[in-house]
């Protein structure tokens, strides 16, 4: 089996995670900068007096957000609803579908953080017998050599931790971000689900009127 190869595939390995886990941290920063402009933007003008999504400010409703589509799918059947426990309902779905939207691709990053640190050992350890079997062939004539063999390995045992701690530094930053996100579509959903119309509650009155008669 030859050692140097898988020396250097282990190494491939983790530069391809590397390269793996600056796109998740460039992509996921980029959609919770966004999401929380969006949210905090839309939280301030969600007020009661707000039924439909074209009432929102037009720099919010201009683009697409996770934040937006909750409130528009809130807001654009509550007015079909008729008790307010089908509203409840339909607002924590909406929720926990959207909430779980926000977690995507982190498990990506996730894995990174637990697989890097074990291809690194592993690309020493591979390194580290490979160079014993290259003095075990020719002997030691060089001590200098041994050593610059035994770095080689250790260097990969380095990379995959240096690659982990950076993954796992925004790994728990992001989880900060998921949190305060989901407050933030918590309120949303809340104000959201507010401020029925005067129309609706007289409709719901002679539709009880009319059952009781």
């Amino acid at each position: 089996m030859n050692m140097q190869l898988l020396h250097e595939l282990a190494f491939y390995l983790m530069y391809a995670c590397a390269a793996l886990a600056i796109f998740v941290i460039v992509e996921r920063g980029l959609f919770f900068g966004y999401t929380m402009r969006q949210a905090t933007g839309l939280e301030k003008a969600m007020t009661h007096a707000v039924q439909h999504v074209k009432e929102l400010p037009a720099p919010l409703t201009a683009r697409p957000s996770l934040p937006l589509e909750l409130v528009s799918d809130i807001l654009s059947e509550k007015h079909h609803l008729t008790s307010e426990k089908d509203l409840e309902d339909f607002s924590e779905s909406v929720y926990i579908a959207k909430r779980g939207e926000v977690q995507q691709r982190l498990w990506i990053l996730d894995t990174i953080v637990t697989a890097a640190p074990l291809l690194g050992l592993l690309g020493t350890i591979l390194g580290i017998i490979d160079t014993f079997k290259a003095l075990a062939s020719s002997g030691v004539s060089d001590p200098g050599q041994v050593s610059a063999g035994i770095g080689t390995a250790l260097y990969a045992t380095a990379l995959g931790i240096g690659i982990a701690v950076v993954g796992m530094f925004f790994f728990n930053l992001f989880q900060e971000r998921i949190e305060r996100i989901n407050d933030h579509l918590k309120v949303l959903m809340l104000r959201a689900c507010v401020g029925r119309t005067e129309q609706q509650a007289a409709s719901q009155q002679s539709h009880g009127k009319l059952h009781v008669a």
